[in-house]
């Protein structure tokens, strides 16, 4: 009797369909299982999860925050660098804020509009980082390109014959009215406060840079995110710059404290890949047991 060919096909088709849904859907998902209990590589396939006095403390390849309920920095502790993941550190939503070096004029909050905050450029988003680690360390949080209020020291300025000509008009486009602006007069034109909601698309641009150190105190990872957002360390320099806050807070000697840092930075990959960089939560929970003694 002859077959009729498209139940050949369908035939076919099925079988295909059964041997590789046992090959790739059960086989091969247990075997990588499987290798993944081994010794050596069973910790890092559930996570590199780090347990302390008996419980689960954090991961040691993913970052997270040491923040009390209100969001401030908690001084016993190291604080880590800031996180675009979520709401900080999510695994779930693991990226960055995809702004970039253009990213120098925020938009304003509308008075008139309810509910709006308005969006911080990258710049004021650095520059008010800078100001409140600087608060929190005691040292200058000043960076160039910021304001003394932390946000973009940015002008919108307008020119007689538009981008070239006299000045004829100059903006503070970071700072909402009723603000006085960081600067009094820009060549020779009144500098105003911004308007909710102006249109200033006739203007150029101007970061103004003021007398900042030109190697601000506070280290570039302090105040910008990873790609990832869940970096786990933090650069040498920052470490650093917290042992005094630290110390004071623990009842320890900075010394004390640079030890343990010392003691919990990790080298460069391979010896010459990137920069070394300390582990922020390995880190507190040595601050943890040191001080428990």
């Amino acid at each position: 009797m002859r077959r009729v060919p498209w139940i050949a096909q369908y035939s076919a088709a099925l079988r295909a369909l059964l041997v590789l849904t046992l090959l790739l859907g059960v086989a091969y998902p247990l075997l990588v299982t499987l290798l993944a209990q081994v010794p050596g590589l069973r910790d890092r396939a559930g996570g590199s999860l780090l347990t302390h006095d008996g419980r689960t403390v954090g991961s040691a390849l993913v970052g997270q925050s040491f923040t009390d309920a209100d969001g401030a920095a908690l001084p016993r502790y190291f604080q880590s660098r800031p996180s675009a993941a979520g709401d900080g550190y999510d695994p779930l939503a693991s990226g960055a804020s995809n702004l970039g070096p253009e990213s120098v004029v925020d938009s304003l909050p509308d008075p008139a509009v309810a509910g709006d905050t308005g969006t911080q450029s990258l710049l004021t988003r650095v520059c008010a980082r800078s100001l409140e680690i600087g608060t929190r360390e005691g040292v200058d949080g000043r960076r160039p390109f910021c304001t003394t209020g932390g946000v973009g020291a940015v002008l919108g300025v307008f020119h007689r014959d538009g981008l070239t000509g006299p000045v004829t008009r100059a903006v503070s486009l970071n700072e909402a009215c009723p603000a006085t602006p960081f600067v009094a007069t820009y060549e020779g034109a009144r500098v105003e406060c911004a308007e909710p909601g102006a249109d200033y698309a006739g203007a150029v641009v101007t970061p103004v840079r003021g007398d900042a150190p030109a190697s601000p105190a506070v280290p570039a990872d302090a105040v910008t995110a990873s790609a990832s957002g869940l970096d786990p360390g933090i650069s040498v320099a920052f470490a650093r710059l917290q042992a005094a806050r630290v110390a004071t807070a623990r009842g320890l000697t900075v010394d004390q404290v640079l030890t343990l840092v010392d003691a919990n930075t990790r080298p460069r990959a391979l010896g010459f890949l990137g920069e070394p960089t300390v582990d922020v939560l390995r880190l507190n929970l040595a601050l943890d047991d040191a001080t428990r003694r």
